[in-house]
This record gives structure tokens, sequence and C-alpha cells, in this order.
């Protein structure tokens, strides 16, 4: 079964300094049938206009990953961590607990462009965790790339639930095979270029939930980006 979710029908938050398009509810932006995919609760592609940023803000019991397209994001928390993302970085915080964070465009002349995304937590209540790796080098020589997951396997970041994010890089006319597991929810965001996926063509910031399947087929007709989640 597939369900579209097209980049035109996202939710938009556009606060001058940032601009936002909301996958599924998220602050303002509310809509009762989509609320999120299994686990998969936020996908926000962000824009932060030169030298602005989000200031610090508490999370709790919540998994959020930042993926960075273009410019570079200042990243400092309660937890002492203090870093610079860059395009082609996966940054996973945890917030279990409780923690406090501020994420500001580094560049004082350029735009940042973003993707942030959260996940539930499979356990409440743990010790607030972070991590941050480039998988750049993999993205460029590799189709498929794991880049978080529940045991960290394969080098991926590890997370606080049963989902496994992948990013894939396909040039045009490439295709890609990916095997799926029974029961499992598979979510696919198209980042950049133009895909189709199992028939269905898709665009930048178009998304496609697939459940019930047991394979999928991605073919580029450009130079593409996307996120593949799989869920349990």
């Amino acid at each position: 079964m597939q369900q579209l979710r097209r980049s035109t029908d996202r939710g938009l938050g556009d606060h001058g300094w940032l601009k936002s398009r909301h996958t599924f509810s998220f602050a303002s932006y509310h809509d009762p049938k989509n609320m999120g995919f299994r686990s998969l609760r936020v996908i926000n592609e962000d824009r932060i206009a030169g030298g602005t940023g989000f200031d610090a803000h508490p999370h709790r019991d919540m998994e959020i990953i930042s993926y960075v397209m273009t410019g570079a994001l200042q990243h400092e928390d309660s937890m002492g961590n203090q870093t610079v993302i860059k395009p082609g970085e996966v940054q996973r915080m945890s917030a279990g607990t409780g923690v406090v964070h501020s994420e500001y465009n580094d560049l004082k002349e350029q735009e940042t462009h973003f993707f942030q995304i959260w996940i539930m937590p499979k356990l409440k209540g743990i010790e607030p965790g972070y991590g941050q790796k480039s998988f750049e080098e993999d993205l460029r020589t590799k189709k498929l790339v794991l880049v978080v997951s529940q045991d960290a396997r394969e080098g991926s970041i590890g997370i606080n639930q049963d989902a496994d994010l992948y990013l894939s890089r396909l040039a045009a006319e490439e295709t890609l095979d990916f095997p799926v597991r029974k029961g499992r929810g598979i979510w696919i965001q198209v980042l950049r270029g133009e895909v189709t996926v199992n028939g269905s063509k898709l665009l930048a910031g178009d998304a496609i939930a697939l459940t019930e399947e047991e394979a999928l087929k991605v073919s580029s007709s450009a130079a593409s980006e996307i996120m593949i989640f799989d869920l349990a």
C-alpha cells in the first residue's frame, strides 16, 4: 500500500529568519491526518538565514536527528556539546530526561538548509545522549548508507528506537533496490532531484509511505538524494 505526501501539501512556517516546511503536524501547523508515521513524528525542512537561529530551548523523551544539506549549523547543549554540523554530517540528540540546546546558522551571510527529524523513543526517561558523524565519504562512494540504527551497526549512529535511517545519492538514470522486512513500514523523503518509487514519481520535498510491500525499486531521472526510514 502506498500513500503520497506532496511537497506542496506540507505545512509552512515563515518567520522571516526561518522558513520551514512541515511534513507532519508541528507548532502552529496542525493536520489530524498527518501526525506522523509509526515512530516517525517530525520531518521539517528548515532554511535559516545567515547569522540567525533557534535560541536555547528544552526537549525531553524524543530522538532528534539533524542532517545538513548546505551551510553550517552551530550546536550547543546542556550536555556540554559545542560543535558545528556541516553538509554530509548527521547529528542525533537523545533528549531523554531533558536537554536544553540551541542551533544557529554558523554562516553570517549564507543560508543554512537542513532537515530536522523527530522519532519517538522506545524507552522514556533515559539519560540524554549525543552523536554526530560525517557520512560524506560513504555517500560519495556508496549507493546506500545506513546513518542511524538501533544497534549502531555498520558505523551508524545509535538511536533509542527500532528505526533505521538510510541516505542515498543517485546519479541520473541510476536505480536502487531495497528489500523490505515483513511488517516494516517505509517512509521515503526526497531531499533533492526526481525519483520514481515502485511506479510513483516524486519530486524534491515529496514523500511516500509504503506498507505491506516486499521490495522497493527506486530510479532517478536526475541527480537525486533521498532519505529512507525503515520503521518497526
